[in-house]
């Protein structure tokens, strides 16, 4: 690893972009309502596509923020998962279900996703409602992971204490020992998939000096809004 001096006050605080028109999507214009006539889920797809196109590595990873409920007192706690399927119901993921945020989606169903691409100046928020997915939308997307994802996911105690690297290797090693023989690795039993629902949708797009443009979609039983938000 090389030795680098940490980033002083005054190198933080001069860390800015100022996104510039047009961005690198060739085609880019305003964000304006239009965009999300035909719902949320168009315009996001679309975004992670262009984002992939560019050559964005892991285009559709998101911030995922749950709530944790163990403390004196509820508070946030983030991390970056992979989206792995997107529909006009909502976005899914995958996971342990005794991990930390297994436990907290539990405890607390209501969940925030992030996706960001700052090459782009393009963010989306999701907020809504988790809920697992049936087993049998899990098996389906389980028969696309490799077989080294199927046995680190038998092999991991998700978020559980490691005592140390070794620890986790041999954990591995065991685990594959074990399904040595088997062709089709079966999903987990602890194992399997959340859609999260949202009832809120912003989409942001960087612009200069700071005047970004947002544009939020609230969803509800009575249909969805469209509105713009102040940068």
């Amino acid at each position: 690893m090389v030795d680098q001096e940490p980033a002083t006050a005054a190198d933080l605080a001069a860390m800015r972009v100022d996104y510039g028109d047009p961005l690198s999507v060739p085609e880019e214009t305003d964000l304006d309502e239009t965009w999300v006539a035909g719902g949320w889920e168009p315009l996001l797809r679309r975004w992670i596509e262009q984002a992939r196109g560019l050559g964005i590595a892991e285009s559709n990873a998101m911030v995922l923020a749950t709530v944790s409920l163990t403390g004196p007192a509820p508070r946030p706690v983030a991390r970056t998962v992979l989206c792995k399927g997107l529909a006009p119901e909502g976005i899914t993921f995958y996971t342990n279900y005794d991990s930390a945020k297994g436990n907290q989606l539990a405890a607390d169903p209501y969940a925030a996703a992030t996706f960001v691409w700052p090459a782009l100046a393009r963010q989306v928020h999701l907020r809504g409602i988790t809920e697992r997915v049936s087993p049998e939308v899990t098996a389906a997307y389980w028969q696309t992971r490799p077989r080294d994802s199927r046995l680190g996911a038998w092999a991991s105690r998700q978020s559980r204490p490691a005592a140390s690297r070794a620890e986790v290797d041999r954990s591995l090693a065991e685990t594959t020992a074990r399904f040595a023989d088997v062709d089709d690795i079966p999903v987990p039993p602890f194992w399997g998939g959340y859609l999260l629902r949202p009832d809120e949708v912003e989409f942001w797009q960087g612009r200069r000096g700071r005047l970004h443009n947002r544009i939020v979609l609230r969803i509800g039983d009575a249909g969805t809004t469209v509105e713009r938000l102040q940068p």
